[in-house]
Parts: structure tokens; C-alpha cells; sequence
């Protein structure tokens, strides 16, 4: 299968190694507006670099495309992708609005292509592990979840980020991981409440806090932070009425070596999540994604999920502004 790439920043990037390392998938040319940036991708993924993406698809012809380019780029590129009867891979959030989201969704469905998003958090065998023994009952019947995602704050190409008409800031785009995740433990949702610190200037930081009650009667507390001094850190907790379990990042590695990060050059924007794995979960994600499209199967993650998602995202950013719950899909909070 033919795969090509819009957008060459850190998603871009990974994305490239992961498809260049399979043999269901034929690397078909990286784009980016930056050439160097479309170089580097190229360099990595053994492909072919383009400053245009027009230029690419016409050249290249793939059969799957994925959007690597910041969320406000999202609607306009997948709309056009479907026209042009592409399958779409879209890096997550699935968009700013759920205008954008549902639009989006439509086209892909009346031009007859796929479109899939990129949860990757669904992915991590740790994660996974977890969600298969919460489904078995393990922990019991519906309780409480902590989870947390910390990271360094977006710099360099990421200035976007910065933006919350581009990013939606550190909810939709970091913690929005964790709500999929939780919701995909507990179901649906239907009311949120959350909190919010920042500050710009030399020392800029976004810290979130986001209580999600479900339908079920589960509670989820989350955290995410921009800022972070240390290296991308996740942890989660999972308690029921016959037990917890726990994971994180640092209990998920056999080693763990620490020491002062010297400045360098060509720096990622943001972190990315590491794992220990031989293939980490950004290729077992692309590889599902393209199974899909091969068998006609269901993804792990449907765009439907993903819109579920920004829809409790944007819940909590009301909750933000109003210090008052937010209700999600019409129920009363």
C-alpha cells in the first residue's frame, strides 16, 4: 500500500521511521512546507521530499495519506484527501470544533474512504494490558481513575502550540490522550468539571485538571502539563471495588538512567512518549490502521471515538472558563 505524509514535524518524522520499517507499506514521498524539515523526514523514512502536497499526491498517487500538520491545518487537508478519494490517517486531536470534526467525518464517508486518528495511548501494551483486565472485571465494578501526562512545554516548530486558535492548548492537545483512554475504560460521559494554571513570559507552563464523571458512575480525575522539568512522564491508576491496578512510564521500563539534558540542535518540538519495545505503538498503530484498510475491518479507534473525545475536551474548557460543571451530549451536569 501506497502511504504518503503531510507534514514533517516530530508526528511526521516518527511516522516516516515506523512506515519505512514495514513491508505492507511503500513510503510514497513526505511533504512539508519547511524543506529542510521535508529532508529530514525523507533522509529517515528512505523517501522522496516535496514542498508541496499537491505536487506529491499527483506524482506519487498514494492510496493512504497521513496528516501530520498542526490541528487547525486538519479539516481543510482531510476534506480535500477525501475528495480526492485518499484514505486518511489524522494525527489526533481529530480537530478544534465538532463542526470540524463532523465535517470531516461525512466526507471521508460520502467519498467512500476511511478515516482513522491517531490515539495512540490505545496502543501502548502497558495501556492495553490495563483496559483488557478492567473489561474482565479485575478491578471490579466502576470506581475512580487518576491519570497524568506531563511533558516539556512546546518549543522550536512547535510554536504553533502556543496558539489556542491552532492548538487548543494543553487539554485538547495532551491531555485529550488520557480522555480517550478513559473513555474507551468507562464508556460514555456526561459531565465534566476542570481547572486551569498558566503563565507565559521566559518560564511558560499550561497545568490542567479535569474531573469526568461517567454514565456508568466511574469518576476520572486527570492531569496534564506543559511545562514539566523532567522527561515525559505518564502515570495512571485505575481503582474498583475489588481492586487497583496501576502503570506508568517509569514502571514500564526494565532501566532507567537519568542525567542532565545538554541544549542541542534540532531538538523536538514536543515529546514524544518512549517505549521499550522493538516496535513502539506509533508503528502498531499505523500497522492496525492499514489492516483496516486491507480487510474493511474496525479500528481499534474510529473517528466517532475520537470526536467523543473532543467533545469532553471542549466540555472541560467550558468548565475552565465558567468555574461550573459542564454537561456532555445534552445531559444535565
Amino acid at each position: 500500500m501506497k502511504v504518503s505524509i503531510i507534514g514533517c514535524g516530530t508526528m511526521g518524522i516518527t511516522y516516516a521511521k515506523n512506515l519505512a520499517s514495514m513491508e505492507e507499506a511503500d513510503l510514497a514521498g513526505v511533504c512539508d512546507v519547511d524543506a529542510a524539515r521535508a529532508e529530514e523526514a525523507a533522509k529517515a523514512g528512505g523517501t522522496r521530499a516535496y514542498s508541496d502536497y499537491r505536487t506529491m499526491l499527483e506524482k506519487e498517487n498514494p492510496d493512504v495519506v497521513c496528516v501530520c500538520l498542526p490541528t487547525y491545518l486538519h479539516k481543510r487537508t482531510v476534506i480535500e484527501l477525501a475528495r480526492l478519494g485518499k484514505h486518511v490517517i489524522c494525527e489526533k486531536p481529530i480537530g478544534l470544533t465538532l463542526e470540524e470534526a463532523d465535517a470531516m467525518i461525512e466526507a471521508c464517508r460520502e467519498n467512500g474512504v476511511r478515516l482513522f486518528v491517531g490515539h495512540v495511548v490505545r496502543f501502548f501494551p502497558n495501556y492495553a494490558d490495563a483496559a483488557g483486565q478492567i473489561a474482565r472485571g479485575e478491578t471490579g465494578g466502576p470506581g475512580v481513575a487518576h491519570l497524568k501526562r506531563y511533558g516539556s512545554y512546546p518549543q522550536g516548530n512547535g510554536q504553533w502550540y502556543h496558539d489556542r486558535s491552532k492548538s487548543g492548548g494543553v487539554i485538547m492537545d495532551l491531555m485529550i490522550h488520557d480522555i480517550d483512554f478513559v473513555r474507551s475504560v468507562y464508556g460514555e460521559a456526561d459531565a465534566v468539571y476542570a481547572a486551569k494554571a498558566q503563565a507565559g513570559g521566559d518560564d511558560p507552563f499550561e497545568y490542567a485538571m479535569v474531573t469526568i464523571r461517567f454514565r456508568n458512575g466511574a469518576i476520572a480525575n486527570l492531569t496534564a502539563y506543559w511545562g514539566y522539568p523532567g522527561p515525559f512522564t505518564t502515570e495512571a491508576e485505575f481503582a474498583g471495588s475489588q481492586g487497583v491496578l496501576r502503570l506508568g512510564s517509569e514502571s514500564s521500563r526494565s532501566l532507567i538512567v537519568t542525567s542532565k539534558e545538554k541544549e542541542r540542535e534540532g531538538k523536538a518540538a514536543v515529546q514524544v512518549p518512549q517505549s521499550p519495545m522493538r516496535h513502539d505503538p506509533y508503528y502498531r498503530e499505523l500497522k492496525h490502521f492499514l489492516a483496516c484498510i486491507r480487510d474493511g475491518s474496525e479500528p481499534l479507534v474510529t473517528a466517532e471515538d475520537a470526536r467523543a473525545a473532543l467533545e469532553i475536551a471542549l466540555a472541560a474548557e467550558r468548565s475552565c472558563r465558567t468555574g461550573q460543571p459542564a454537561a456532555i451530549g445534552g445531559k444535565r451536569a
